[in-house]
């Protein structure tokens, strides 16, 4: 009777370690599947989508409000205003071409000088961005976030950079390289009956200077969807890294 008393407890024994490492191996499979696709909460969502727009932002602004940071970069150059393609056409074949060159020149300076008026209108718009808006950028493929910065900062874009083209331009003379230009150029359309031209310099610098910074942004952000080493925080990680699964 005692040798089948110890019997059953060994089976019962062995029974209760059975079930307690299939309870392991669920809970550990369980633990698993959430440390390799973690649920995103909605505040990890806003809270992601602003840290990659501080991001993006500071280094576009980073890289186009330093000196050549326009001038130099082919993506965002500015070049000769196309209203006034022909006036630069006529002015090297006049010889001018230093004055073209310095003007051109002038025309970058005054973007890179305005693009350091982004960020703080940046930051008003990211802290504005609701759960709804988190959720339609995270979801919205690359350029979604540079979107929503767009389609909340563009008129408050133009109203700060405007100003500062004006003083930018009047800083690094761009007049002074413009009017030899267009003088002459008026001056001959007189002889010849043709159209004389003096397109809104500030107007052009200002649109093409918000258009550089978008692209810049943008480029950051996709960076930062695509890239995992361009998640440099662990909520970006977890952000932008359950896109990639």
């Amino acid at each position: 009777m005692k040798k089948l008393a110890v019997f059953i407890g060994t089976i019962i024994f062995l029974y209760s370690c059975d079930v307690l490492n299939e309870a392991a191996n669920i809970v550990n499979s369980s633990n698993n599947t959430n440390s390799n696709n973690p649920s995103l909460t909605n505040d990890e969502v806003v809270s992601g989508l602003r840290e990659a727009l501080q991001i993006g932002i500071k280094n576009s602004v980073d890289l186009t409000s330093v000196t050549d940071g326009f001038l130099q970069n082919n993506e965002i150059r500015l070049p000769f205003p196309p209203d006034a393609q022909k006036v630069r056409d006529k002015a090297i074949e006049w010889k001018l071409n230093g004055q073209v060159e310095k003007f051109e020149t002038t025309l970058n300076r005054a973007a890179e000088e305005a693009s350091k008026e982004a960020l703080p209108i940046f930051a008003d718009a990211i802290k504005n961005m609701s759960v709804q808006d988190g959720f339609a950028i995270l979801k919205g493929g690359d350029g979604a976030a540079t979107k929503f910065l767009k389609d909340n900062t563009s008129a408050k874009l133009v109203a700060a950079f405007a100003p500062k083209v004006k003083e930018a331009t009047s800083k690094v003379k761009l007049t002074e390289y413009w009017s030899p230009i267009i003088t002459k150029y008026n001056n001959a359309m007189t002889l010849t009956g043709g159209e004389k031209l003096n397109p809104d310099l500030d107007a052009y610098i200002t649109q093409k200077a918000i258009d550089g910074l978008f692209l810049m942004v943008s480029k950051e952000e996709n960076k930062i969807r695509k890239d995992p080493a361009a998640q440099v925080t662990a909520l970006l990680t977890k952000v932008f890294g359950s896109l990639l699964k």
